[in-house]
């Protein structure tokens, strides 16, 4: 079952100046990631990294747990980020914020190859149509489940699952048609 490891309120200071900070530690990452693969520019995502986390902070009193953290702080990003830009996204790589992640180590020849395969994966994703592009965004680089995506975009399980389903079809497809990973 995917994700492992998600986290519930309760394991939170129920201050929420102590929990922003734990919060911004935890999920920091994965705020901004997301805020750029919305946008596609770094400036705006800490923008909204700041938006997301000053809404998280006014409404920790009040959020109940119902769901995992990380997927309540990944609906206010979604929410946010659409709000600001609408439903477009851009063309730029998503996972440049991700190697500020601490304590990550591997040679610049692996760096190079892993982003020249995540950015052929990548372009093949955009050329898909935006509902498909989310819902593989969310579940492959953000991690959540098809419970959290469904909570996150305010969409059924169901149609979650479908699309991922049509997504990786179509992906399949284009990579297929091309040969461009299959050629290495």
């Amino acid at each position: 079952m995917k994700p492992a490891g998600l986290r519930h309120k309760d394991e939170f200071a129920k201050d929420p100046a102590q929990a922003l900070e734990q919060l911004m530690d935890a999920f920091g990452s994965i705020v901004i990631r997301t805020a750029y693969f919305y946008t596609g520019d770094a400036h705006l995502a800490e923008d909204i990294s700041q938006e997301v986390f000053l809404r998280v902070y006014r409404k920790w009193t009040t959020f109940r747990g119902d769901s995992a953290v990380k997927t309540w702080m990944t609906t206010i990003t979604v929410n946010v980020c659409r709000d600001k830009i609408g439903v477009r996204m851009f063309t730029e790589q998503p996972t440049e914020p991700s190697k500020l992640e601490l304590g990550r180590t591997i040679s610049v020849e692996e760096e190079a190859l892993e982003r020249l395969a995540k950015s052929e994966v990548l372009q093949h994703v955009l050329r898909l149509p935006l509902l498909y592009q989310e819902a593989l965004y969310l579940y492959y680089y953000a991690d959540l489940g098809i419970r959290e995506i469904s909570e996150a975009t305010n969409t059924p399980e169901g149609t979650v699952r479908g699309r991922l389903h049509r997504a990786r079809e179509m992906l399949a497809r284009e990579i297929d048609k091309e040969g461009t990973l299959h050629d290495r």
